[in-house]
């Protein structure tokens, strides 16, 4: 199958013309992988000793949520295919592998009162073979996923979640800390808590709209905090590792050219909410939340603010608690201001609407193509937060259908403009991007998609009981892209 899919390539038409002669060259120092998350790819639902998560309880209680009414039961199966999968990320030339840990696969109850042998050891061995084939694992503890037990007394709604997730993220350094020296604590927290605990369209189903997702917010940032301390107080001496959090953030562009206000509120709203307290000088939420969550609060009756406060012991304690800046970007929206209502207060407690330019191309899952915002993006958090070292830990597009669609050229037309806009972040700009992670390896089970959306640069046949893998032509250009250090658009490529 491989060497069909590379004459395909000889021959494939030239859809994308380059916009320029030049070749862009790779900094030395950018280093690039891809990623997975357990759920999303391991299947094992329930082996040996692991107890079902909040997303086995979603998908098995809620099957019409999901588009396509599938789950994660079996998925990619990377639980028993972890090796092949290691194979082909050998092949084409990635430095790292960004993958998640299951806490219902190692604490089944949520505590370390159980520890499950077998899922220690099934990561020490997907650790040990990273390694044995040259490819740096970064570790994400928490990718939307812990143990339905815990969610049983109320999940990241309750203030003892903080402590639950310091034990595990405890308890995960001392086993796995000598494998790993690159640690996620959480994975785009904001995504988990606007959809998990505001509209319920993901796990854990809670419709708790401008409460839920505050309080959510608010304990991860403890837990996080608490995670960070831990590991440089007890374990960095001895590990000599990194540890940071990924925030997922779009960019914004004003409707109004002369509006520097509203994209800069809309950012705050959906990417300082977290990064605010964790990398600014000053810390804790954004001035423009507190003022107008406050103002809204007040006018629809509540006796205090549904956005919790921090004390100065927490602000002082979550400040700083980073050793890069993990980054989750997929596209950008165009943004307006709506006035203040006397009666209702501020429109969404942003005073913010957000749409989409309809002039962006759409590319195969409908998404916009914007990869100027990603330079824009890469900009601001550098005067934001006094150009702190991030890695993008996530950045790609899907395709619709099961077909087998081998032939990408839409996928890599995306990382193509996207790169190139990253480059141009860091070669003119000064950003100080060091790692570019792709999303996805594999296709995966995409939350409320199901299997309707493709991220992966290899094609995983669902209904094949092995679960076969065929790269797609992303899969060459981005092996050609390690190998060579120069980002060819796909003419060039192909011309090759």
């Amino acid at each position: 199958m491989l060497t069909f899919v590379i004459k395909i390539l000889i021959i494939l038409p030239c859809f994308i013309k380059a916009d320029d002669e030049k070749f862009f060259y790779l900094p030395d120092d950018l280093k690039i992988g891809i990623s997975s998350s357990s759920y999303q790819t391991e299947g094992a639902w329930n082996l040996s000793d692991k107890s079902p998560s909040i997303w086995d309880v979603y998908t098995h209680s809620n099957i019409d949520m999901i588009q396509d009414k599938s789950n994660g039961d079996i998925a990619a199966d990377t639980y028993h295919k972890y090796k092949e999968d290691i194979q082909l990320m050998k092949k084409a030339g990635f430095n790292h592998f960004r993958l998640s840990l299951s806490w219902a696969r190692i604490l089944p109850t949520g505590f370390a009162d159980k520890v499950s042998q077998d899922g220690v050891q099934y990561y020490k061995n997907v650790l040990d073979e990273l390694h044995a084939n040259n490819i740096e694992p970064i570790v994400t503890i928490y990718h939307f996923d812990h143990p339905d037990a815990l969610e049983k007394v109320s999940g990241w709604l309750n203030e003892t979640m903080v402590e639950a997730f310091a034990d595990y993220a405890r308890f995960v350094f001392s086993e796995f800390g000598s494998r790993v020296k690159v640690w996620t604590t959480i994975n785009a927290p904001t995504f988990l808590c606007n959809y998990g605990y505001g509209s319920g369209t993901s796990a854990p189903g809670l419709q708790m709209p401008g409460v839920g997702p505050y309080i959510c917010v608010h304990n991860m940032l403890k837990a996080h905090a608490r995670a960070y301390r831990i590991y440089d107080e007890e374990f960095r001496k001895t590990q000599h590792g990194q540890v940071g959090v990924v925030v997922s953030c779009g960019h914004f562009f004003p409707i109004n050219k002369n509006d520097t206000e509203s994209p800069d509120i809309a950012y705050q709203y959906e990417c300082g909410w977290f990064a605010h307290p964790v990398f600014s000088n000053k810390g804790d939420y954004p001035s423009i939340m507190r003022k107008r969550i406050d103002e809204n609060s007040k006018l629809q009756g509540y006796p205090k603010s549904r956005l919790p406060v921090f004390s100065s012991e927490w602000i002082k304690y979550i400040r700083g608690t980073y050793d890069y800046l993990g980054l989750n970007h997929y596209s950008s929206n165009m943004v307006d201001s709506v006035e203040k209502d006397e009666q209702t207060g501020w429109y969404d407690d942003s005073g913010i609407i957000q749409s989409v330019n309809d002039s962006w191309p759409s590319i195969g899952s409908g998404m916009k193509t914007v990869p100027h915002g990603f330079s824009g993006l890469l900009r601001k958090i550098k005067e934001e937060y006094n150009n702190p070292i991030v890695y993008v830990m996530e950045n790609g597009v899907a395709d619709y259908g099961h077909k087998l669609n081998i032939i990408d050229f839409e996928r890599v037309n995306f990382y193509y403009s996207y790169m190139k806009e990253m480059i141009l972040a860091i070669t003119r700009d000064g950003c100080n991007v060091k790692k570019y992670t792709i999303w996805s390896f594999l296709d995966s089970f995409e939350w409320g998609r199901g299997y309707t959306e493709r991220y992966g640069i290899v094609y995983v046949n669902f209904t094949d009981p092995n679960r076969s893998r065929t790269p797609r032509q992303s899969y060459y250009w981005l092996k050609y892209i390690n190998n060579k250090r120069n980002l060819l658009s796909l003419e060039e490529f192909n011309n090759q």
